[in-house]
C-alpha cells in the first residue's frame, strides 16, 4: 500500500497586526465599560435595583413620579446588563477552552453576538483565539446570526515504506499490515483533520468556510476537496462534489491549516469520544493524495469580498437523491419530472433548442400563457373587441416553430401542479395549526419529491410533510405531493425561481428571501442568457398569484410576455427612486398592520395581495454610488418582499450577499452557497423567437388595421366527387375510414397519433409526437417504431408515396388524400365566405349547410382516460366553437336575407349546442325568431335566455347588449328590468 511522507506537526500562526491589539484594546474598553463601568453608575447614582422593604398593594396604588420612572428605567438596564455579563462569561469561556460551541443564554441573541465579537477581539492576540472570531467586519452587519464553529481534531500518522511488489498470496496480509500501522503511528504524525458538525440555528457548514476559517482563504476550498473525493466516510458514502458534504463526514486538511478548534489526538483531546477517535484513525488509512502544499490560491480566482453573507446558509442538497432510478422507460420504467426531460435532451433534437428542453418548469410556464393568450386573442375577435384574424392564427416558422416544438417537449405540467398545490397546502395547514410561514430559501425537486431548505431550524412540519435530512429541511413525498388538493390559500412563495440542476435534481432560490442583493457575474451572453430565463419564469409560472417584476436594462420586449407582470427600466437612475419610495411604503404598510414581514400577511385570515413579492433583475452596471444605495435598499429587502439580482462584469460587488458566477460553458457557481449547477438558460435566439410567439398571438403589434385572414393552412378541393383515401370525423366521436383495424393493443395510440398529425398539417416534429403520447417518456428506438407502423397503416397513395412523410427537419406531415372532418369544414367556410364561391349566393348556402352539417358533437368527446392530454396545450378546443359559430351566423344571414327564418333557427340552435354561452348567437337567434312573428314563441326564447344566463353569470342575469335587443323586439316583456337597466 502506497504510504505518505511525514507532515511538519507545528500549523503556522496567523501573525498579528498592530490593528489586531488596536482592536483588542478597544474591545477591552469597552468590556470594561459595559461589564464593571455600568454596575458602578448604576450603584453610585441611582442604587441597587432591590427594594428596601417588601412590596405591598399600597406601593402599587402610589402615585408614579419621575422618580419611579427613574427607578424602573434603572430595573431594566439591571437585568439588561446581568444578561450581557452573562453572555460575556460563557463566550470567555467558550473561547478559553478552544473546543465546543458557546452555550447559548436565552433570548440573548443580539447580546451575545455582541459579546462574541468583544471577546474575540480581545483574544484576537493570542493563539487560541484565532479561529474563535468570526472577523470584526461582520460586527453591526450580522449581529441576530449566531457563528457556530465545527469541531476538528488532528490525527498522527507516521507513514511506511513503500510496499514491495510480493506474491498474489502475501498481498492481502501485507494489506493488513499495512493499515494496522497506519493505525497505530496515525497518532506520531501532523495530519489533521475536521469533523463536520451537525448545523445549528440558520448555519450549514461548507468546504468554503472551513477553508476561509482554517486555511485563511475560502478560495482553497478545492484543496480540501482534491484530499477527500471519493474517500469512504464513516457512514459509507463518499465526498463526490465540492458542495455536497455532510454532518459526521471528516475532513482531511492541508498541512497549513490552524485554528483553535484543531486539537490534537487521541491524548491531547479527552472530548473526542472513542467512536469518533476510531472513526478518524479508520478515515486516515484510506488517504492516497498528494499532500497539500498549503499555497494560496491565486488572487482573484473565485474571490468574493464586501458584505458576502456566510453566515446566513448553505443551500443543502437533498440526501438520497444518488438513489434515484433514472434508469427511464429504456426497460419499460416510466420517468418522471426532470428525469424525463433529461433523458429527452440527450437524444436527436430534430433542431429543437436544448436550453428549453431541459426547462420543464419554464416551458410549461410559457407553454400555458401562451395558450391563454392566444384563446384570449381568438375570443376578442370573434366578439369584435380587437381586429383580429378569425379563427385561424398564423403558424409559427422558423426559430418560432421550433422553440413552440422544444416547450411542447419540455414541459411539465405535472411538476408545476405538484409545486403549487403542495406550498399551498403547506401554508394552509400551518393556518389551521395556527403556526407562522418559515423562510424558505430555496427547493428541490427530486423527481417527485419536494425538499425545502428553511432559514432557520423548526419544528416538525405539519403532515403530509416530513422532517429532512436536518432540521432545515422539510420534505414532501412524491405520492403525497401528488395527492395535494387544489386550495385556494395564497401562494406563499411566489418568488421562487429554477436556477439549474445538479444530477438531474432542479434547485430554486427564493429571490424575495435573500438577505440583501444578489450578484451574478460572467460573460455578458451568458448572464444574458440566465436574466432572461429567470425573468421568463417568474413573468409566466404557476405557483404565484400576483408578482411585480422590474426588468432593468434588458428585456423591455419581455414585457409581452405578461404585461400585467412585468415592468422596464432603462437605466438604474430611474429605479432607484422608486425603490426607495416602495421600500418606504411596503415598511410603514408592515408596521400598521402589524406584521413583521410579508410571509405574516400571506397566511392565516391575513392574507393580503399587497405582500406580494416584487422582484428586480438588473443588467445595467451600477455605479459604486448606485451599488451602495442598491445595497443599502437591500438590507431590509427579505422582510419586505423585495428581491434584487445584478449582473456585472466584474466579483465583488459593493453590497452584494450572495454572488452567483455563470461560466462559458453553462455551470452556475456559488462557493460560499455550496452550489455548482448546470444553469438554467433562456439563449438570444430563443429569448427572440419566445417574443414573437407571444407577439403574434395578440396578432396586433404592428399589424395592419384590417388585416386579410388569409387561408387557412390546409384546403380540400371540395369540388371534387371522389372521396380522400382516408377520413377521419374528430368533430364528435372518432371515426375512421378507409383504413383497417389495428391491433387492438395498438388501435388507441395510433388513432391518437393520427389525429395529433390531422390536427397539426403544417408537420409534427417526431419528439413533439412522442411527448404528446408519452408524457413520462420513451426512448428513441419505441417513437421510431410508432412512426414507421403508423406509415404502415396509412399506406400509401396510387403513385407510391407514403401518405405520412418526413419533410423539414424530420417533420410528420400527412398526404393530401388523408383529410379530417375540421379539413373539410374550413375549406367549406373559407370558400364560402372568401373563395371561389363567395359571391355566388345559391353555392354559397349549400356551402355553409354541408358545413354545419359536420357537427356531431364537441372536439374528439370521448377520449379515453389518460390519452389526448396534450390537447389542453393546444387552443383547437377554443377555435372550433368558434368556427361553428361564425358559420352559423354567417348562413343565418343567408336564410334571413331569402325570408326563411326557420332555417335560420336551425342553424343558430345547432352551433349553440357547442357555444351555449356565445352573446351573439343570443341575439341572432332572438332576431330570426322575431323574423317569424310568433309573439309567444319570442316569450318563451326570452325567458330561456334569461334562465341561461342567469346560471352561466351566476344570477346577473341578461347581458346589457342582449336586454337592449330585447325591448326593442319585446316591448311588453319585463322579466330582466334590472339587466335591461345595466
Amino acid at each position: 500500500m502506497a504510504r505518505r511522507t511525514s507532515r511538519t506537526n507545528a500549523a503556522p500562526r496567523p501573525r498579528r497586526t498592530f490593528g489586531d491589539f488596536v482592536k483588542a484594546f478597544l474591545a477591552f474598553l469597552a468590556l470594561a465599560v459595559l461589564v464593571l463601568g455600568v454596575p458602578v453608575a448604576l450603584a453610585s447614582q441611582i442604587g441597587w435595583p432591590f427594594p428596601d422593604e417588601v412590596p405591598s398593594l399600597d406601593m402599587l396604588q402610589q402615585q408614579i413620579t419621575v422618580d419611579t420612572f427613574i427607578y424602573v428605567l434603572s430595573v431594566v438596564v439591571w437585568l439588561a446588563w446581568a444578561q450581557f455579563t452573562a453572555c460575556v462569561l460563557v463566550e470567555v469561556k467558550a473561547a478559553v477552552s478552544g473546543f465546543g460551541m458557546p452555550a447559548r443564554v436565552p433570548g440573548a441573541g443580539a447580546s451575545q453576538a455582541l459579546a462574541r465579537q468583544l471577546v474575540a477581539a480581545l483574544l484576537l492576540v493570542t493563539a487560541g483565539a484565532a479561529s474563535f472570531a468570526p472577523g470584526l467586519s461582520q460586527l453591526g452587519q450580522s449581529l441576530d446570526d449566531q457563528h457556530r464553529p465545527g469541531v476538528a481534531a488532528s490525527a498522527q500518522q507516521t507513514p511506511g515504506p513503500q510496499a514491495q511488489q510480493a506474491a498474489q498470496e502475501q498481498q492481502a496480509a501485507e494489506r493488513a499490515e499495512a493499515d494496522r500501522q497506519a493505525a497505530e503511528q496515525a497518532r506520531e504524525d501532523g495530519t489533521k483533520f475536521y469533523r463536520i458538525q451537525p448545523p445549528q440555528g440558520r448555519h450549514h457548514d461548507s468546504l468554503w468556510e472551513i477553508s476561509e476559517r482554517h486555511l485563511g482563504d475560502g478560495r482553497r476550498y478545492s484543496e480540501i476537496y482534491e484530499l477527500n473525493k471519493d474517500r469512504v466516510q464513516p457512514d459509507g458514502e463518499k465526498l463526490s462534489k465540492a458542495s455536497l458534504i455532510r454532518p459526521g463526514w471528516i475532513m482531511e486538511m492541508p498541512a497549513d491549516a490552524y485554528g483553535g478548534d484543531l486539537v490534537e489526538m487521541p491524548d491531547e483531546a479527552p472530548q473526542v469520544s472513542e467512536k469518533v477517535r476510531g472513526q478518524i484513525e479508520e478515515y486516515a488509512k484510506s488517504g492516497d493524495h498528494p499532500l497539500a502544499s498549503g499555497h494560496t490560491a491565486e488572487k482573484g480566482a473565485g474571490a468574493s469580498t464586501g458584505s458576502v453573507d456566510k453566515d446566513t446558509t448553505q443551500i443543502v442538497l437533498p440526501r438520497d437523491w444518488a438513489t434515484q432510478d433514472k434508469s427511464g422507460a429504456a426497460n419499460g420504467t416510466a420517468e418522471t419530472g426532470d428525469q424525463a426531460q433529461a433523458t429527452a435532451a440527450d437524444d436527436s433534437s430534430f433542431g429543437l433548442p436544448e436550453a428549453l428542453l431541459a426547462s420543464p418548469l419554464l416551458a410549461a410556464g410559457l407553454l400555458a400563457a401562451l395558450g391563454r393568450r392566444r384563446r384570449t386573442a381568438l375570443w376578442q375577435s370573434a366578439m369584435g373587441t380587437v381586429t383580429g384574424r378569425g379563427t385561424t392564427p398564423p403558424v409559427p416558422t422558423g426559430e418560432a416553430a421550433n422553440v413552440q416544438d422544444a416547450l411542447f417537449v419540455g414541459a411539465d405540467p405535472d411538476a408545476v401542479r405538484r409545486l403549487d398545490r403542495s406550498l399551498r397546502g403547506l401554508s394552509e395547514a400551518l393556518t389551521a395549526a395556527s403556526r407562522p410561514l418559515p423562510t424558505v430559501y430555496a427547493a428541490w425537486l427530486v423527481g417527485g419529491e419536494i425538499h425545502l431548505q428553511l432559514g432557520d431550524g423548526e419544528d416538525a412540519p405539519p403532515a403530509p410533510w416530513q422532517q429532512g435530512q436536518d432540521q432545515t429541511v422539510w420534505r414532501l413525498d412524491e405520492t403525497a405531493a401528488e395527492a395535494s388538493p387544489a386550495s385556494e390559500t395564497a401562494a406563499p412563495y411566489p418568488g421562487l425561481v429554477s436556477l439549474g440542476t445538479v444530477d438531474g435534481n432542479r434547485l430554486l432560490l427564493n429571490l424575495e428571501s435573500v438577505p440583501g442583493v444578489v450578484a451574478l457575474t460572467g460573460g455578458p451572453e451568458n448572464r444574458a442568457a440566465v436574466m432572461s430565463s429567470i425573468a421568463a419564469e417568474l413573468a409566466t409560472n404557476g405557483w404565484s398569484d400576483r408578482l411585480a417584476i422590474t426588468l432593468v436594462g434588458f428585456g423591455e420586449e419581455l414585457t409581452a410576455l405578461a404585461p400585467s407582470r412585468l415592468r422596464h427600466f432603462p437605466g438604474i437612475e430611474d429605479l432607484l427612486p422608486v425603490m426607495d419610495a416602495e421600500t418606504r411604503q411596503r415598511a410603514g404598510a408592515l408596521g400598521a398592520a402589524g406584521h413583521d414581514s410579508v410571509l405574516t400577511g400571506r397566511s392565516g385570515h391575513a392574507q393580503n395581495n399587497r405582500w406580494a413579492p416584487h422582484l428586480v433583475l438588473l443588467a445595467a452596471e451600477p455605479t459604486e454610488a448606485q451599488a451602495a444605495e442598491l445595497s443599502a435598499l437591500g438590507t431590509d429587502a427579505a422582510r419586505l418582499g423585495i428581491g434584487y439580482l445584478i449582473g456585472t462584469a466584474t466579483s465583488n460587488l459593493p453590497g452584494a450577499v450572495w454572488e452567483l458566477e455563470v461560466t462559458a460553458d453553462g455551470r452556475l457557481l456559488a462557493p460560499v452557497l455550496g452550489l455548482e449547477l448546470e444553469a438554467q438558460t433562456l439563449p438570444r435566439a430563443q429569448h427572440e423567437a419566445v417574443v414573437q410567439l407571444f407577439r403574434d398571438a395578440d396578432g396586433e403589434a404592428g399589424q395592419d388595421p384590417n388585416p386579410d385572414p388569409g387561408a387557412p393552412p390546409f384546403l380540400v378541393d371540395v369540388t371534387e366527387q371522389k372521396p380522400p383515401a382516408v377520413f377521419a370525423r374528430l368533430i364528435g366521436p372518432l371515426e375512421l375510414i378507409g383504413l383497417d383495424t389495428p391491433d387492438p393493443d395498438r388501435a388507441a395510440l395510433m388513432a391518437e397519433a393520427l389525429a395529433m398529425c390531422l390536427l397539426h398539417r403544417e408537420g409534427v416534429n417526431p419528439r413533439v409526437l412522442a411527448a404528446a403520447l408519452w408524457p413520462r417518456g420513451v426512448t428513441d428506438d419505441v417513437r421510431d417504431a410508432l412512426i414507421e407502423r403508423l406509415r404502415e397503416w396509412l399506406g400509401t397513395d396510387p403513385d407510391g408515396t407514403p401518405r405520412l412523410r418526413s419533410g423539414e427537419a424530420g417533420r410528420l406531415t400527412l398526404a393530401p388524400s388523408v383529410v379530417s372532418d375540421l379539413d373539410v369544414m374550413r375549406s367549406l367556410h373559407y370558400e364560402a365566405t372568401q373563395g371561389r364561391f363567395a359571391r355566388n349566393e345559391n353555392a354559397r348556402g349549400r356551402m355553409l349547410t354541408d358545413a354545419l352539417g359536420l357537427v356531431r358533437g364537441g372536439l374528439l368527446p370521448d377520449r379515453a382516460e389518460g390519452r389526448y392530454g396534450w390537447l389542453s396545450h393546444e387552443i383547437i378546443d377554443a377555435q372550433l366553437p368558434l368556427l361553428v359559430t361564425e358559420i352559423a351566423l354567417t348562413l343565418s344571414e343567408h336564410q334571413l336575407g331569402k325570408d326563411r327564418p326557420e332555417q335560420a333557427i336551425a342553424a343558430l340552435s345547432s352551433a349553440m349546442n357547442l357555444s351555449p354561452g356565445d352573446e351573439r348567437l343570443w341575439n341572432e337567434l332572438l332576431r330570426a325568431t322575431h323574423a317569424t312573428g310568433d309573439t309567444d314563441r319570442l316569450t318563451a326564447l326570452a325567458e330561456s335566455l334569461a334562465t341561461r344566463a342567469a346560471r352561466l353569470g351566476g344570477g346577473r342575469g341578461l347581458p346589457p347588449r342582449t336586454a337592449a335587443l330585447l325591448q326593442e323586439l319585446l316591448p311588453s316583456w319585463r322579466g330582466d328590468d334590472d339587466a335591461a337597466a345595466g
